[in-house]
C-alpha cells in the first residue's frame, strides 16, 4: 500500500490480484512449461535434446 500526500491531503492506493487472476497465471505458466518440456524432450534438434538431457542429470532427476 502506498500513500501519496499532496498539500495536506493524503489517500491510499493499493493493487490486488483477485483469485481468477492469479489461477489464471498459474494455469497460464504451466501450459508453458510443459510445452518447453515436451519441445524439449522430443526435440530433433539435438543440441537442443542433450541440453535438457545433460540438465536433467546435473539435478539428479532420474530421466531414464
Amino acid at each position: 500500500m502506498s500513500i501519496i500526500s499532496t498539500t495536506g491531503h493524503s489517500t491510499t492506493t493499493s493493487s490486488t490480484t483477485t483469485l481468477t487472476q492469479r489461477l489464471t497465471a498459474a494455469v497460464c505458466a504451466s501450459i508453458l512449461g510443459a510445452c518447453l518440456v515436451y519441445f524439449a524432450g522430443f526435440s530433433h534438434i539435438e543440441a537442443i535434446h542433450n541440453a535438457a538431457h545433460d540438465t536433467r542429470h546435473s539435478a539428479a532427476f532420474p530421466c531414464h
